[in-house]
């Protein structure tokens, strides 16, 4: 029998990655029976599980993290193989063209992996103005290679691989491989959203793989094949990162950057060979709910701004009345408990516009991040909470800081997809994965979708007095981000508690925190919590989900000043939290996702 040159290579890494142990775990993947998915808000009951839980935003990406818990891989390689398989088929939200943060728990420490995409070299402040200096729309940056960031998933998770997989690297591709070659049924979510997209037909590769002859998107339950990308992943599998930011796919991504007909962007070649994915300090906070319990939450550090946000706001509400509010008794958040709430993040937004962006670029005000969670920075905070709105708050100095930066502007964000991950050993993930936009900037190349992670930069580079923006575009820079990937653990025993974190936007920093909240406060399991309306305030108007709140709440936050909109929050939260006898799962109703485990 002849073995071909790739056959060889992806054996030879399987063994080198396999680590030294005599007995190496394998995978045998086998495609499971996909049921017809909906759209739209559909009840999930929770899932309780004795040894091992895995939650993603879509069935066959859930089942393929559970074939590898169940054939003995780690946290750490259940997440590839389900980011390998959410690349295939939710290639809307994120992909190994996309950029990632994964928290890690080992049992003993946390670890936080940063594979968050960068600025090309060639990148700079005004990589977003028109040529009469003001700042394009949104959408004319996102559409096409200008927006295009280096990316670092790939990389990233072979990082976490080389610390802490047990099953063979190449094996982990199996299942995404399989199922691009075989085919998977399109879900009415991706249905949906194909045919709600305007842009993704401009680019031909796109439009041919994801639409019919007539222009139309495919059907639910179409069999879709993507050959294209079964060999990328296959190449991947065999040769690493490398395979994917050097050789054939690199230049196929550069010349698809650059090549952009109306609006292309500044990629190398030496841009992908050169990223680096980091290991930074997570950011951990005591929590304390009374009258005796203390949680240690564990979140990603900048450039995500989301624990920061996510701890400034829970920090700030315990110093209100609001800390004491139980639900209502229709078992929804009650005006006055969302009137501090969103008072508190109004406060935490106004901070996050202010001083957050990539730490390699921008020091930490008062030295620390952590001067932006200190107890008495927070009280502080919190006294300026009075019984009606401030509508829109301004930064604070924590530990006495004066910045010569401006507050950026509020800008859109979008996109994304959270896993969370426990293992048969307790090693548990948090990761939450993007290409940003839908679809992200619309380009397709060899089977996979690029991102437009550069549009979470700061359009403009300075304000009107010319003072600039933390958040600016510059060469190597990451941009900030909202991701809140979260760990949480009992500080007494330091026992894991819960994983969870969510996609969408600036919002997912409401999203995490209300599931946070409801668990930690309101005693809820993670479905119920999950469940909960959404809400919150960017440092604007007060946000509500629509068609979820009673009449009665939006009148009574009126009557405290606070402008109501109510608008689609489309959530797409995972939670796995530690119950008596195991574990408890919760997927988001309003998305596609479920929970497995054994």
């Amino acid at each position: 029998m002849r073995i071909s040159q790739i056959e060889l290579s992806a054996l030879l890494a399987a063994v080198l990655l396999a680590g030294c142990g005599t007995t190496v775990p394998s995978l045998n993947y086998s495609v499971p029976t996909q049921p017809e998915g909906s759209s739209g808000y559909t009840e999930k009951p929770g899932w309780q599980t004795a040894k091992f839980a895995v939650a993603a935003a879509n069935p066959l990406a859930t089942d393929a993290g559970f074939q590898v818990l169940k054939a003995g891989g780690s946290a750490v390689d259940a997440a590839i193989a389900v980011q390998m398989v959410l690349t295939l088929v939710e290639p809307q939200s994120s992909g190994i063209g996309g950029g990632a943060f994964l928290m890690h728990f080992d049992g003993k420490s946390v670890e936080a992996y940063d594979g968050r995409e960068t600025a090309p070299a060639a990148a700079d402040e005004s990589l977003f103005l028109k040529p009469d200096g003001t700042p394009m729309a949104f959408i004319e940056g996102v559409v096409g290679g200008r927006s295009v960031g280096v990316p670092g998933t790939v990389r990233m998770l072979e990082l976490a691989h080389r610390q802490h997989g047990k099953l063979p690297w190449a094996s982990l591709f199996q299942p995404a491989i399989t199922l691009a070659e075989q085919g998977f049924k399109v879900s009415a979510r991706l249905n949906m959203l194909l045919a709600a997209e305007p842009h993704l037909k401009k680019d031909p590769v796109a439009a041919a793989y994801f639409y019919d002859g007539s222009g139309q998107p495919w059907p639910v339950g179409h069999v879709l094949k993507n050959p294209e990308l079964a060999q990328v992943l296959r190449d991947i599998a065999a040769g690493g990162s490398k395979a994917l930011l050097e050789g054939p796919v690199a230049q196929a991504i550069v010349d698809k950057v650059r090549s952009h007909p109306s609006n292309p962007g500044r990629m190398t070649r030496a841009d992908l060979s050169g990223y680096q994915s980091r290991k930074r300090e997570p950011l951990c906070r005591d929590h304390a709910v009374l009258p005796q319990k203390v949680y240690r939450i564990c979140g990603f550090p900048p450039p995500s701004s989301g624990a920061i946000a996510i701890g400034q706001m829970l920090g700030i509400l315990q110093n209100t009345a609001g800390a004491a509010l139980p639900l209502g008794q229709d078992g929804l958040p009650t005006a006055d408990w969302l009137h501090f709430y969103t008072e508190a993040a109004r406060l935490a937004f106004a901070d996050r516009a202010l001083y957050v962006a990539d730490p390699d670029f921008v020091a930490p005000p008062a030295g620390s991040w952590m001067s932006l969670l200190s107890p008495d920075y927070l009280a502080d905070r919190a006294r300026l909470i009075g019984n009606q709105s401030m509508k829109v708050a301004q930064p604070g100095h924590p530990g006495g800081t004066q910045t010569s930066f401006a507050p950026m502007p509020d800008q859109p964000e979008y996109g994304t997809s959270h896993i969370s991950i426990v293992d048969a050993q307790g090693r548990a993930v948090a990761m939450t994965t993007t290409i940003e936009d839908v679809f992200g900037a619309r380009q397709m190349v060899k089977g996979f979708l690029l991102n437009n992670e550069l549009t979470d930069f700061s359009f403009a580079p300075r304000d009107a007095k010319g003072n600039a923006f933390a958040n600016r575009v510059q060469p190597g820079k990451r941009p900030r981000s909202s991701m809140s990937p979260t760990l949480v653990f009992d500080k007494t025993t330091g026992q894991l508690v819960m994983s969870g974190g969510s996609p969408g936007g600036a919002l997912i920093i409401h999203f995490t925190a209300k599931t946070l909240w409801g668990t930690l406060h309101w005693g809820l399991n993670a479905q119920q919590a999950i469940n909960l309306p959404n809400f919150g305030s960017a440092n604007g108007p007060t946000l509500l989900e629509e068609k979820r709140f009673p009449v009665a709440t939006d009148e009574a936050l009126k009557a405290r000043g606070h402008e109501v909109r109510e608008m689609n929050m489309t959530s797409g939260l995972q939670a796995i939290q530690r119950v008596p006898g195991g574990y408890f799962g919760g997927a988001d109703p309003r998305r596609e996702g479920v929970v497995m485990g054994d």
